[in-house]
């Protein structure tokens, strides 16, 4: 995926967010749905999005892609240089110094101490959205509009109530987001614990729940959207439809610590001064 991954952020003239960098990627290669509907082993991602995933983050290693804070990802200098074939050299070497250096890590922590392989029953190398995606598909339906209630409350909306109930349609529940002392307006939204993409046929259903009741929709999934229910949400004409994905959604726990517990680590450079023992 490192061509693609670099034509796409090429396309999108230099830098782009994981989701456009993904939909341009989808759309250069040519992809199917039924592609795109090929889970990654038990996980929540696409086989694609896993690999492109890993792409970036591998490119950023071979130093061809840097990203923000704020998820954007962009090439550097480097990386609008690279051919392809030198990447793929590139990233050789770089595994095989990772594999030393991890070899040489277990080495010392098994002088140390024993090291557990797995902890409350999660790997240890487990990425933590993808055991926070875990602990939410496990949740049951009613607990997890509570938590999307909490999510809702914490983001600023007021008078927030789960309304899901058989027979309305798929709206779960309402709330007001004020943007200001003199203007605030209500919102709609539909929890959906989800494994894969969301199609543009949940969003438009969704909508229709909505005709003649609301003017505002959030979408909350523990899945991903296609791009076609991207453009679906904000097709012009139409109710718009936030949309919150498993991705961003395990951002705004984290930014909220609902459930995420986020610890600093500082890490110190120590050089010993030669010089200073000489002169003595």
């Amino acid at each position: 995926m490192f061509r693609p991954t670099i034509e796409a952020l090429r396309a999108l003239g230099g830098s782009g967010t994981f989701q456009e960098v993904n939909e341009k990627v989808i759309d250069l290669e040519g992809y199917t749905d039924e592609q795109l509907a090929v889970l990654h082993g038990d996980g929540e991602k696409s086989e694609i999005e896993y690999r492109l995933a890993w792409a970036r983050t591998n490119l950023k290693n071979l130093g061809a892609v840097t990203n923000s804070s704020r998820g954007v990802w962009a090439l550097t200098e480097y990386g609008r240089e690279a051919t392809e074939s030198e990447l793929i050299e590139r990233d050789r070497e770089w595994r095989k110094e990772l594999a030393v250096k991890r070899a040489q890590k277990l080495i010392d922590q098994a002088a140390i101490e024993p090291v557990d392989e797995e902890e409350d029953g999660v790997g240890a190398g487990d990425d933590w959205r993808v055991q926070l995606i875990r602990c939410l598909m496990e949740m049951p339906p009613d607990a997890f509009e509570r938590l999307s209630q909490r999510v809702l409350r914490e983001a600023g909306f007021v008078n927030v109530r789960v309304t899901g109930r058989p027979g309305d349609g798929g709206i779960d529940g309402t709330g007001i987001y004020r943007l200001s002392p003199l203007v605030s307006f209500p919102t709609f939204f539909q929890c959906k614990r989800y494994r894969g993409t969301v199609s543009p046929g949940h969003v438009r259903d969704f909508r229709g729940a909505m005709a003649g009741r609301g003017d505002k929709g959030l979408l909350i999934t523990t899945g991903t959207f296609s791009k076609d229910a991207r453009q679906e949400a904000t097709r012009d004409g139409a109710q718009p439809i936030e949309l919150i994905d498993g991705e961003l959604l395990c951002d705004l726990l984290k930014q909220y610590e609902l459930g995420v517990q986020t610890v600093p680590r500082v890490e110190e450079d120590i050089t010993v001064r030669h010089e200073f023992f000489k002169d003595i």
